[in-house]
């Protein structure tokens, strides 16, 4: 079991996240991008997509420092392990209540925005419960080892860490894992089920599962107008779908079936 969760389960997640953003950056480039809403509603999106974005670019920088910087590296530039926890405490939680206090406020927006909300795909609504289980987890994690000392014998710097690294060496050690504390397991599973799901090839809005919201063809789906081009014509620069432009005068359009219609020309007026 431990083999499983320590070492295939990481390099599954990883797959999918590298092969999925290959297949989107490929096949789905309109795609690429998640579906914008600030067009909906931009009161709450202002306060709230500040404080998650630089609250995560704190939180990476922090895992960077702490998963894959060795802790000789920091001992030889004179940081004590005291120091550095008191950085990863003051620093880590600051930036993780950014983090979870913007998305809480995206979150609210979504499901009371109306618009937002319809917009709102389940894998999005997926997504939001692993991202805040996460970031919960994490700042729980930093709190009880720092402050409450729940494991005053673990040191995450000389268990998780080298398991982290060896995971990218290509020889990750699953017996590190073992004595880790729960939450920190838990953190870490989520954080690559995560990875793999910020991987994943989106449905297209004309899926067979939302058949219902879609027209007679994969070209009339009227479900995001502003990412797909309909069969009605193309679209506008705001997303607004036009209608298509009237055949030149003199031209004869063709049926469905490709039959010529009749058609008065300068000729026969």
């Amino acid at each position: 079991m431990n083999t499983l969760l320590w070492v295939v389960f990481p390099y599954v997640c990883l797959a999918i996240f590298v092969v999925g953003h290959w297949w989107r950056y490929k096949y789905d480039k309109f795609g690429w991008t998640t579906r914008s809403s600030q067009l909906y509603e931009d009161t709450l999106l202002k306060w709230g997509s500040p404080l998650f974005h630089f609250g995560m670019l704190g939180v990476v920088g922090g895992h960077i420092i702490g998963l894959l910087l060795p802790k000789g590296w920091t001992d030889a530039i004179g940081i004590s392990e005291s120091t550095y926890h008191a950085f990863a405490l003051g620093g880590g939680l600051i930036a993780g209540a950014m983090a979870l206090v913007g998305l809480v406020m995206l979150v609210y927006r979504r499901r009371t925005v109306r618009s937002v909300f319809k917009a709102t795909t389940p894998m999005d609504k997926v997504m939001y419960l692993f991202l805040g289980a996460v970031i919960l987890l994490g700042c729980w994690n930093t709190f009880a080892s720092v402050v409450l000392h729940s494991s005053e014998h673990f040191n995450y710097r000389t268990t998780v860490s080298p398991w982290f690294r060896g995971i990218f060496y290509g020889q990750p050690d699953a017996a590190l894992m073992t004595g880790v504390p729960l939450g920190f397991q838990l953190h870490a599973l989520l954080a690559f089920a995560l990875s793999a799901g910020a991987g994943r090839a989106p449905r297209s809005p004309c899926s067979p599962s939302r058949s219902s919201r879609c027209g007679p063809s994969p070209g009339s789906c009227t479900s995001s107008p502003h990412r797909w081009a309909t069969s009605r014509g193309p679209m506008s620069s705001i997303g607004a779908v036009t209608s298509a432009p009237a055949p030149a005068r003199g031209t004869a359009p063709r049926s469905a079936a490709g039959s010529a219609r009749a058609w008065t020309t300068p000729a026969n007026e």
